[in-house]
C-alpha cells in the first residue's frame, strides 16, 4: 500500500504530445484509423480461425490468441491515448494509472509466452512431423494457452504489488502518453538504482527466458531444414515458420530497444517513440504479417469473400 509522503501523489497529469500541438487533428486520425485497423485485422483473424474448419489447428489456435493480446493490449492504451491528444492533456488517477499498467503489461507478458509457445509448435512440426499430431493435441493446446495468460497477468500482479510497495514523490506530472513503468519509477522516492534492478530481475523470467527459448528452437529449426534434400522442400518447412518469425522479430525487436538499450540520455521524443511502436504499431503489423505472408489465411479469406458476394 502506497504510503503517506509530505504530499501525498493521488492523480497524475499525462502531457501526451506537447511538442506538435499544431498537428494534434492530424495525429488523432492516424492513430485513430491505426487503432480501427488494428481491431479490424486482429478480430478477422479471430473470426477465421474460429469459423473455418482449415485453419482449426494448433497454430492458428494459438494465433487466435496472440490476435486477442494485441486487441487487450492496444484497446488499454489507444481510446485514452486518442482524448489525451485531443485535450492537450489528462489527468489520470493513481488507481487508474496502475490499472492502466496493469492491463497493458499483462496481455504484453501473456504474448511473450505465446510467441514461446508458437516457437515450440513449429517446432514440433517441422523437427518431429511424425509425432506432432500425437503430441501437439486440443488438450496440450488449451493447457499452454492458459499457462500463457495465466504467468502473465501473475507476473504483472507481482510487478504491480512491488509498485505500490514505494513511496510517490512530486512532481506528478508524466511527460507521457500512458503510464508506463520506466516513467513511473521516476516518481519514486526510492533509490532509482534498486528500482531499475528489482524490474530487470523480475523481467528475466517473462522476457529473456522465452526469447532464449525461441532461439532455441530456431536453431534446431533451421538445422532441420537444412538437412532436407530438396529445395523445395524446404522452402515448404521454411513458409510454415516465417509469419511466426517476422511476428517474434518484430516485436522483441520493439521491446529489446525500449527496455535493453539504455534509456538514459534518450530524448522523451525518442522514449514515446519506441512506446508507440510496441503500443500502437506492433498490433497492427502482426495481422498484416500472417495475411500478407500466410497462404492458407489468404485462401480462407478470399473463400469468405467470394461466398458473401455470391449470396
Amino acid at each position: 500500500m502506497l504510503r503517506e509522503n509530505q504530499t501525498t501523489v493521488t492523480e497524475f497529469l499525462l502531457l501526451g504530445f506537447p511538442a506538435i500541438h499544431n498537428f494534434k487533428i492530424l495525429l488523432f486520425l492516424v492513430f485513430l484509423l491505426i487503432y480501427i485497423c488494428t481491431l479490424a485485422g486482429n478480430v478477422l483473424i479471430i473470426v477465421l480461425v474460429s469459423t473455418n474448419h482449415q485453419l482449426r489447428t494448433p497454430m492458428y489456435f494459438f494465433l487466435s490468441h496472440l490476435s486477442l493480446s494485441d486487441i487487450l493490449l492496444t484497446t488499454d492504451i489507444a481510446p485514452n491515448m486518442l482524448y489525451v491528444i485531443l485535450a492537450e492533456g489528462a489527468v489520470i488517477s493513481l488507481a487508474g494509472c496502475i490499472t492502466q499498467y496493469f492491463l497493458f503489461s499483462a496481455p504484453a507478458v501473456a504474448e511473450c509466452f505465446l510467441l514461446t509457445v508458437m516457437s515450440y509448435d513449429r517446432y514440433l512440426a517441422i523437427c518431429h512431423p511424425l509425432r506432432y499430431s500425437a503430441i501437439m493435441d486440443f488438450k496440450l493446446c488449451c493447457q499452454l494457452a492458459f499457462w500463457s495468460w495465466f504467468l502473465g497477468f501473475m507476473a504483472t500482479l507481482n510487478m504491480v504489488i512491488f509498485v505500490c510497495s514505494f513511496q510517490l514523490c512530486n512532481p506528478n506530472v508524466i511527460d507521457h502518453f500512458f503510464c508506463e513503468m520506466s516513467i513511473l519509477l521516476e516518481h519514486f522516492c526510492s533509490d532509482r538504482f534498486i528500482l531499475d534492478t528489482v524490474v530487470f530481475v523480475l523481467g528475466i523470467p517473462v522476457v529473456v527466458f522465452p526469447f532464449v527459448f525461441i532461439i532455441g528452437t530456431y536453431t534446431y529449426i533451421f538445422l532441420t531444414i537444412l538437412r532436407i534434400s530438396s529445395t523445395t522442400g524446404r522452402q515448404k518447412a521454411f513458409s510454415t515458420c516465417s509469419s511466426h518469425l517476422a511476428v517474434v522479430c518484430t516485436y522483441y525487436g520493439t521491446l529489446f530497444a525500449k527496455y535493453v538499450v539504455p534509456s538514459k540520455g534518450q530524448s522523451l521524443t525518442l522514449m514515446k517513440i519506441t512506446s508507440l511502436l510496441y503500443t500502437i504499431a506492433t498490433p497492427l503489423f502482426n495481422p498484416i504479417i500472417y495475411t500478407l505472408r500466410n497462404k492458407e489465411i489468404r485462401e480462407t479469406l478470399w473463400k469468405c469473400i467470394s461466398i458473401r458476394l455470391h449470396t
